[in-house]
């Protein structure tokens, strides 16, 4: 959706930009152009192998600054870069296709590898197979049904714990052999991969992701200068939720009874919302990247 997100951010020569989501600098590239040679482009991610690739596309120099991190960490690591204030914002929510591609991370549900799914393996925490070694049935069941909307969360979890009663469950195809044992045969025959609503689930467990995005935008638009823009893009409902939400209650006008002759709430709009619906991509899009089929962007304007 790089048509759309250059539409909604509106980069020009001179602004700040800040990309959340690095990834492999597909975006950050297009908009670095746009605001040469005067701009600052500044690129942030938690993904060594992401930094990486995105400083052999970027051409780093004063106007470009890639920093390591979680975005639930962005008033810190702005502060840290001595950012004065942002014009633009963007996120690009989820796992990233080089996280896809590299099948060793654990992301994917096709061929096999330890299952991981951190976006930052260098700085510890849990993985994949300790939520699915760990947790309780009935936190399983929790995690599988409401991060992956999963009709069959409950049958899964239940599957899972019987497997790993026997051996630990420790492979990306050992959990999805797991996974279409527990769907039945009728429902697998159509949608998508049986285990993409597991995967989903448990990598946002494992990384945080709905907990830390709130706090995210808020921390954005708070360093927006006024006319300074935000772009999200989530591939999930859960998370194009979470977005609109956040943009209708960062757009609340006044809410007091309109019989009062003056304000007594407090309630002042921080952003006007430009996407009155999400913006979808096009079928042509869709076509050369089916990846993109479940995108959905959202973007405001600081007043």
């Amino acid at each position: 959706m790089l048509a759309e997100v250059l539409h909604h951010l509106s980069p020009h020569e001179g602004s700040i930009i800040v990309d959340c989501t690095l990834g492999g600098a597909g975006h950050a590239a297009e908009i670095a152009a746009l605001i040469a040679p005067t701009g600052l482009l500044v690129g942030i991610d938690q993904d060594d192998a992401a930094l990486a690739a995105a400083a052999d596309v970027l051409r780093l120099g004063q106007q470009t600054r890639l920093l390591k991190g979680n975005f639930g960490d962005l008033d810190a690591l702005l502060a840290g870069a001595n950012i004065p204030y942002v014009d633009g914002f963007l996120f690009d929510l989820g796992v990233s296709s080089p996280q896809l591609d590299f099948v060793e991370r654990g992301f994917s549900y096709h061929g096999n590898a330890p299952l991981d799914m951190r976006m930052d393996p260098a700085a510890g925490g849990i993985t994949a197979a300790d939520v699915v070694n760990s947790y309780q049935e009935s936190d399983l069941a929790r995690v599988i049904r409401e991060y992956g909307e999963e009709r069959w969360a409950t049958r899964i979890a239940a599957f899972i714990v019987a497997a790993r009663a026997r051996r630990p469950v420790t492979s990306t195809s050992e959990l999805v052999d797991i996974i279409k044992s527990a769907v039945p045969a009728a429902a697998r025959k159509d949608g998508p991969h049986p285990a993409r609503r597991t995967f989903q689930a448990l990598r946002i467990e494992v990384n945080r992701e709905l907990d830390v995005l709130e706090s995210a935008l808020d921390a954005a638009v708070r360093w927006l200068s006024p006319g300074g823009r935000i772009v999200v893009i989530s591939y999930h409902s859960l998370e194009d939720r979470a977005v609109k939400q956040a943009f209708a209650r960062l757009s609340q006008t006044c809410t007091c009874p309109p019989e009062l002759p003056v304000c007594v709430c407090g309630v002042k709009p921080v952003v006007r919302v430009l996407t009155r619906r999400a913006v979808t991509p096009t079928p042509e899009e869709v076509e050369r990247n089916p990846r993109a089929r479940s995108a959905k962007l959202r973007a405001a304007v600081k007043l």
